[in-house]
């Protein structure tokens, strides 16, 4: 059954109840008091004219809107192909589910705004990871002004999180299709740390791997709590950027779907592509092809002419210029080694259906 917003307060749960003994409604009850009482005052949408009307707990959420440009997101994780609960605590899966559409906001140049959660929940799932999933996604949700106002919840075999997500910009926003051949590649900091945080925790023996505390935890904060670049994707856009997008997928893939999107091709420079120190402390023979393929870092990918990177560059704290688009087959990246030699990129980053 569908519930826009999650209808009825209070309830209280035992740390050991499962959700099919507290039932939907009691759920719905819970985690719409948590939302309320937790709630930051700060977000974004009020600041812009976005006035909330109707609050979680109605048939729909409804909100003002006012002249410029509205932007909405929706992206899916589903446990087993995105996650496993072995690696990804209940609270970082919360800010993790929310942070892939708040970067996708990102990627235009917008602020996030509102946002509708959708659980596919097994029966038997304990009432307390829920409510530490709600707690991650209010840590997200407050840190970036983020509202959370209602959603839906089904029963399903296996955990499921869907994110719809509004947002705002006030002008015209970033895209991936106004690429242009001689345009510089920025990108706005360092990749491949999600990647090696994986890796880590998926290694079998991980201290065979003899890794620093500090590069463990750096690597495991980096894979469970990203950090989508809003603030740097606004001063793109204030600063007449208008080609970009986010890495979710690997630096080269992502790269060769905005080179498809623009027509062209790109050249990659290995040795000016951003590596945490903890990273290559970590993984000194690894930490390119993470960067290159990891995925999920969450950085912002950027295209301009010489003369804007140049003025942007000294505004953005961990920025670097990586490349350059070229014209050619549309979607090929070619990556330039220390030597000069050219390395065809391969399709290493995340594919549903490869």
């Amino acid at each position: 059954m569908k519930h826009q917003g999650y209808n009825r307060l209070s309830m209280s749960s035992q740390k050991t109840q499962r959700i099919n003994q507290l039932g939907e409604f009691g759920l719905i009850d819970l985690l719409n008091k948590m939302i309320v009482e937790q709630r930051s005052a700060v977000n974004n949408a009020p600041a812009h004219g976005f006035r909330l009307l109707v609050d979680t707990g109605d048939d729909t959420a409804a909100w003002e809107t006012v002249k410029g440009t509205e932007l909405f997101t929706t992206d899916t994780v589903v446990e087993g192909i995105h996650f496993t609960r072995s690696t990804t605590p209940w609270a970082d899966l919360g800010w993790k589910s929310l942070a892939s559409n708040i970067s996708d906001i990102a990627a235009m140049g917008g602020l996030p705004t509102y946002a509708l959660i959708t659980l596919g929940l097994p029966p038997e799932t304990e009432v307390e990871d829920i409510k530490e999933l709600y707690r991650g996604m209010l840590e997200i949700s407050n840190a970036y002004g983020v509202s959370l106002v209602g959603g839906d919840m089904v029963r399903s075999p296996v955990v499921f999180i869907t994110v719809a997500l509004t947002g705002y910009h006030p002008a015209k926003p970033m895209l991936r299709t106004t690429g242009k051949a001689g345009d510089k590649i920025g990108v706005t900091g360092p990749l491949g740390g999600s990647g090696g945080g994986l890796r880590l925790m998926l290694h079998k023996e991980p201290t065979e791997l003899a890794i620093s505390q500090e590069s463990t935890e750096y690597l495991k904060r980096c894979h469970r709590r990203p950090q989508p670049a809003v603030d740097e994707g606004r001063i793109l856009a204030n600063a007449g950027i208008a080609t970009a997008m986010d890495v979710s997928d690997g630096l080269a893939d992502d790269l060769s779907k905005l080179c498809r999107a623009s027509g062209l091709s790109a050249r990659l420079y290995s040795e000016q592509i951003p590596l945490h120190t903890l990273l290559k402390e970590a993984f000194p023979d690894q930490c390119l092809e993470l960067a290159l393929y990891g995925g999920e870092d969450y950085i912002l990918l950027f295209m301009a002419e010489s003369e804007l990177m140049e003025r942007v560059m000294p505004q953005l704290e961990q920025g670097s210029v990586v490349g350059e688009l070229f014209s050619g087959e549309p979607g090929r990246v070619v990556i330039i080694d220390g030597s000069g030699k050219e390395i065809e990129a391969g399709r290493g980053g995340w594919d549903h259906f490869a």
